[in-house]
């Protein structure tokens, strides 16, 4: 980091704990053509991809033909990359060299890339938002600044790599903040506001033209959304999109569905902001369903003016993990869940 960031940064946290944007991303959102905006993301998170690779798994199109994932995901109408980034993962799996290697498989594939921070070393959702051990001690300003310092780190590293995201995540599933307790909304609505600047500012002074998104669980939930940006507009957050995730099953997707669109219409109307769904999965052992549920969330996400939506991991077969949400079925290949896109 330069002394002239270095001296950026502390001046925000001393005037207002980065909750003013620099010149730079200020400037940005005027007159930009170039952005999210563009195309309607048919998008995939596809975390999972190097170790899953590494593990022995291969991928085959649906014509029994061994292919790369993304070249798979390509003829299946996906656009569009999610990964996520942790700290200081276990085994390294995702952390700053795998998503470089990740996000350059997707350039390669010629796909838009939106990165996931976690600020965790493992998984960050509405349940769990577990500060990385490194960062467990520090102050408030100390991790003020980390979360500046890392974010801008990240993306340092993907733009000497040669890519250029289209889309970052500023945390994942904060229905109740991040970095926990210190950034816990319902405790200090405040401090979780700041620490989303943090990484909105260090976002945009890397990439000006990167849309930032801060993204929630249970997309059906107005209520919850309201709660949470209410209390980051009253604390002077900034953020550029409002993301969404959705689960449903085959019994309740038709009623959650509408409620999805129902709460995209509120985040719109109510902030002045864009929507995206970050996340859907359904059963993998149920791919008619599947298939019926995307294409209906995708029109709905259209008609809202969405800009797109993301299946989380569809990659993952004979339930890797433990997960059995993805859409590729025991023989490597697409499901017909994924003709949705």
């Amino acid at each position: 980091m330069s002394i002239k960031t270095i001296a950026f940064v502390m001046a925000l946290m001393i005037m207002t704990g980065c909750s003013k944007v620099s010149q730079q991303a200020s400037l940005s959102k005027i007159g930009t053509t170039s952005d999210a905006s563009s195309s309607f993301a048919y998008g995939s998170d596809v975390s999972w991809v190097t170790q899953m690779t590494a593990s022995g798994y291969a991928f085959y199109n649906n014509s029994g033909v061994a292919q790369s994932l993304y070249t798979i995901l390509a003829g299946k109408g996906i656009n569009a990359i999610r990964l996520r980034v942790w700290v200081n993962p276990s085994g390294g799996w995702c952390n700053t060299t795998d998503v470089v290697n990740k996000a350059l498989a997707a350039k390669a594939a010629g796909m838009n890339i939106l990165i996931d921070f976690h600020y965790s070393d493992t998984w960050a959702d509405a349940g769990d938002q577990t500060k990385p051990a490194a960062w467990a001690n520090l102050t408030f300003d100390q991790l003020m600044t980390e979360v500046y310092n890392y974010t801008e780190g990240v993306l340092d590293t993907l733009k000497n790599n040669g890519i250029t995201p289209t889309w970052v995540q500023v945390g994942n599933e904060t229905n109740n903040g991040m970095l926990w307790p210190t950034g816990e909304a319902s405790d200090s609505m405040k401090n979780y506001a700041w620490l989303v600047n943090c990484g909105y500012n260090a976002t945009k002074a890397v990439f000006p033209n990167c849309k930032v998104i801060v993204h929630l669980a249970n997309g059906y939930d107005t209520s919850d959304f309201e709660w949470l940006f209410d209390g980051l507009k009253a604390n002077g957050a900034s953020w550029d999109i409002i993301g969404m995730s959705l689960y449903p099953t085959a019994g309740n997707y038709t009623t959650l569905d509408a409620e999805c669109l129902s709460n995209m219409q509120t985040m719109i109307s109510r902030y002045g902001k864009q929507v995206m769904i970050c996340e859907v999965g359904f059963a993998e052992n149920d791919p008619a369903d599947a298939e019926a549920f995307l294409k209906d969330i995708i029109s709905k996400a259209q008609s809202a003016g969405a800009l797109g939506v993301f299946y989380w991991e569809p990659e993952a077969y004979n339930s890797w993990q433990g997960y059995g949400l993805g859409a590729f079925g025991a023989n490597g290949e697409p499901t017909a869940a994924m003709n949705a896109f």
